[in-house]
């Protein structure tokens, strides 16, 4: 079972697409919950998901937004897709059928 931040940051990678590192993960972050998280966060939680071979990196290109410096890129793998897959549907079956009030202050 993925911890929520785990999910969020394989959900991030995937939105972020080829060019998934920290800076753009943490953008989808923030722009799709509305939340800010540090670098920091994100990175450490990379790299325990990369430990537990749920994402892959690469040493990208170097980017002018970087000042000419590499990134390393991240890739959801197969096991990290299934993992997440698995996770989403456990809370979905926690969920199912209880009023959660959604909508309502």
């Amino acid at each position: 079972m993925l911890g929520e931040f785990e999910q969020v940051v394989l959900l991030a990678v995937l939105g972020a697409g080829d060019d998934a590192y920290g800076i753009p993960v943490r953008d989808e972050i923030a722009r799709r919950t509305r939340r800010r998280v540090s670098l920091g966060a994100v990175y450490k939680t990379l790299t325990r998901l990369e430990d537990k071979r749920l994402v892959t990196s690469r040493i990208g290109e170097p980017t002018a937004r970087r000042g000419g410096r590499r990134t390393r890129c991240y890739v959801v793998t197969a096991a990290g897709q299934r993992a997440l897959r698995a996770s989403l549907e456990s809370v979905q079956r926690m969920t199912a059928g209880l009023d959660l009030g959604m909508g309502h202050p």
